[in-house]
């Protein structure tokens, strides 16, 4: 009996042994120290699309108090951790627990920073996103709208308001993947030109600026190319002036897909 009972003791201890050693998520102990290391990492393995600072890029901007899919620490750090399924976003493999914990670290003290207000009226630049800018044409927020360019419904959770200002100045200054533009000529002479859906090693399908799907065989293409630096989305350095893509940049980043 006294044998049992010293092997049950050992399983015990062995597991506690175990189970203590399984990584936690981070408890909020931050110092200068933890910052400065975080801010490294942050730069070397995020800044490429949540910019330097995190004010955004092709990721959201990070340097708000409040993150739509990061209410806490701990939430911040299974998106660090794991990714976002469907999204840009990959999971951290190469950082270890503790690095990622100082990336939480370093991104939320971001947070505390003062916010800028932007200088436009986003009841005004609504106004021309309806009516001016004609953006409802192509583009969906809350289920209304065209579907050739992308929802705009979070836009302003996702994108920065430089990124914004960027891309209605210049569109093809930063293209998603999702949205690349290729240009092809058939056999028989056919040009066509549109949006990649999906390609692999013997068809590619796009649709047009008409929103019309087409899916070609590799072998009846006799051009293709890829316009890495394209966009079918018009830019307004023309039609609009300073102040109203001031107005429009401000209506796009409220945008955060809370009604």
């Amino acid at each position: 009996m006294a044998f049992i009972c010293n092997l049950l003791a050992l399983t015990l201890i062995g597991f506690s042994v175990w189970t203590n050693s399984i990584p936690t998520e981070p408890v909020s102990t931050s110092n200068a120290s933890d910052l400065g290391r975080g801010q490294k990492l942050f730069v070397a393995h995020c800044a490429l699309c949540h910019g330097i600072g995190a004010t955004g890029g092709r990721g959201p901007a990070l340097n708000h108090p409040e993150l739509r899919r990061a209410a806490d620490d701990q939430a911040l750090f299974r998106v660090i951790r794991n990714g976002i399924e469907e999204t840009e976003m990959p999971g951290a493999w190469q950082l270890t627990d503790n690095e990622i914990k100082d990336v939480v670290e370093y991104v939320r003290s971001l947070g505390r920073n003062e916010v800028i207000k932007l200088q436009g009226d986003p009841a005004r630049g609504k106004t021309y996103y309806e009516g001016k800018g004609s953006c409802g044409t192509c583009h969906i927020v809350d289920g209304r709208g065209g579907n050739l360019g992308p929802d705009l419904t979070n836009i302003g959770a996702r994108r920065s308001a430089a990124y914004l200002r960027e891309a209605l100045v210049d569109p093809g200054a930063s293209v998603p993947e999702e949205f690349l533009i290729v240009s092809i000529v058939t056999r028989d002479g056919n040009r066509i030109r549109g949006i990649r859906i999906n390609e692999d090693s013997f068809t590619i399908q796009l649709r047009d600026s008409s929103g019309v799907f087409q899916s070609l065989r590799k072998s009846n293409i006799s051009e293709l190319k890829k316009e890495f630096n394209s966009s079918l989305m018009p830019g307004y350095r023309d039609s609009l002036n300073s102040s109203e893509i001031d107005d429009l940049v401000a209506f796009l980043a409220g945008l955060r897909g809370q009604r």
